[in-house]
């Protein structure tokens, strides 16, 4: 029996009337799975960085230092997954369910073939890559070791996302998020075991005390352990290669699971029993590179324009790198909720505008966008104040942690208006319009963030750096909202 999500989106495919209620029900109910897979992803790595953190600030400022190279590669195996899922959500919306299962067999074969040109490119240049962006021999052969296991993980990275857009563009945020959730579990638990060596852990039971006088028999057994006991821990003690070793394994299990899951499992997309033909279709490519290529060049840009920004804070020293790549995790914190309703934009706005309704497109545009600005309105208020709480966690460097402190409190002013970039870009993407958002994207981040950066960072540090990206943000969003306001952005989809 179809649950009350699946009810209301089956509405939106048969143009049935859906009033304000049901439609901020529908938003709440995709988005709230959703936000919860982004929380658990940024977890994940908020526990990696601690874990490293651990280690030390150059052990930190080793991943710190090609965090953003990770990121660029990684947006490129990720625009794949846009390109054909949000053709899946059209067809969806338009009640083709065997149009949707098409793309995806044609999405599957383009996704490993990219994916495995991206691994061969990375893990050529991994050693080398460090060195580039302004790293020393203090922390680049950790670094380089940490991107090599990262990039022989993108073809099982490019799976997950494949799998998990597909699924979201069906509506089924449910499964995304319990992979999310899976993979953080799994990575903690690897990452454990991978970067720490073997240790012992020393209890002493005879320090414990049970109140409850009931249990005194209890009591009086614990107190006959009169000398405390060693508890060995295995580990492999690899330091920061062991975090990539640990997602690397972590992310087979979840690639694995979530594969299953769409193509055998998924009433809207499944591939078992349903036959067909994996060869690409000219209509299906030619859409996908409509999609994803503006994306594509658009996060290959912002991401060197990221490099950028770590190649001006490179001469800032260990401990600004250390808190300019905590400080990052930690602030993912605030605006992931954001991404997570992100989602459900793309979801509502793809399959609107496949059903043809281009009334409730915009109703769901303009909901899913105030509420990524109240949710991250709010974190962005708990940020400033846990702020140092949230470092503290990260790091035992207290250099470290004043710096990043200090620049959380910053970022904390433009969270609103980041927001809404983040969910009006999602929305554009539901709609199939990528190119003129994607320049939106690039001017502000060239003109204003790293024009911004070059010009503080000398004389104001990180925070200056921190800065220029308030400033920059705030007026992404300004800009994201009155295109969406004016601009003719549902036509993209015809």
């Amino acid at each position: 029996m179809a649950n009350g999500k699946d009810q209301l989106l089956e509405r939106i495919r048969q143009h049935e009337h859906l009033d304000t209620a049901d439609q901020l029900r529908l938003t709440v109910l995709l988005s709230v799975p959703a936000m919860l897979a982004q929380v658990s992803t940024i977890l994940m790595f908020y526990i990696d960085d601690a874990m490293v953190g651990s280690l030390g600030a150059q052990a930190s400022a080793s991943i710190g230092l090609v965090a953003t190279s990770l990121w660029l590669f990684w947006s490129i195996i990720s625009c794949v997954s846009t390109g054909f899922s949000v053709q899946v959500a059209h067809r969806i919306g338009a009640n083709d369910f065997e149009g949707a299962r098409a793309v995806l067999r044609q999405s599957i074969l383009v996704a490993m073939v990219i994916s495995g040109i991206t691994m061969a490119v990375g893990a050529a240049i991994a050693f080398r890559l460090p060195y580039w962006i302004g790293g020393d021999e203090t922390i680049s052969p950790a670094a380089g070791e940490y991107f090599f296991i990262f990039m022989l993980g993108a073809p099982l990275a490019m799976l997950s996302m494949l799998m998990n857009a597909m699924l979201r563009a069906t509506g089924n945020m449910k499964i995304p998020s319990i992979a999310s959730v899976l993979m953080c579990v799994l990575d903690v638990a690897f990452n454990f075991i991978a970067i720490f060596p073997t240790r012992d852990i020393c209890i002493d039971l005879s320090q414990f005390t049970i109140l409850n006088s009931q249990l005194s028999t209890l009591n009086s057994q614990l107190s006959t352990f009169n000398s405390p006991f060693t508890l060995t821990i295995p580990g492999m003690g690899l330091g920061v290669t062991g975090a990539a070793v640990g997602s690397l394994l972590a992310e087979a299990v979840v690639a694995a699971w979530v594969t299953w899951y769409a193509v055998s499992q998924s009433r809207e997309i499944r591939l078992v029993g349903h036959a067909g033909s994996f060869r690409p279709q000219r209509t299906v490519m030619a859409k996908a590179g409509d999609i994803a290529g503006p994306i594509l060049l658009q996060r290959v840009l912002m991401n060197a324009a990221q490099i950028t920004i770590t190649i001006i804070v490179a001469p800032l020293g260990a401990i600004a790198i250390a808190a300019n790549v905590l400080g990052i995790t930690a602030e993912s914190l605030c605006y992931m909720p954001g991404y997570g309703i992100g989602e459900a934009a793309t979801t509502l706005v793809g399959q609107s505008i496949g059903a043809g309704r281009q009334r409730l497109t915009q109703r769901f545009a303009w909901m899913t966008t105030m509420l990524g600005i109240a949710v991250m309105t709010l974190m962005g208020a708990i940020m400033y104040m846990a702020a140092p709480l949230m470092m503290a966690t990260l790091t035992p460097d207290a250099a470290v942690r004043a710096l990043g402190t200090e620049c959380l409190r910053i970022e904390a002013w433009a969270e609103p208006m980041f927001a809404a970039s983040i969910v009006a870009m999602s929305v554009f993407v539901g709609a199939g319009d990528t190119r003129k958002p994607a320049i939106m994207n690039l001017i502000s981040m060239w003109a204003v963030r790293v024009s911004l950066a070059a010009l503080l960072a000398p004389r104001y540090g990180l925070q200056g750096v921190w800065f220029a990206m308030a400033v920059e943000l705030t007026f992404r969003g300004l800009i994201f909202l009155a295109r969406m306001k004016w601009g003719n952005w549902k036509k993209a989809a015809k």
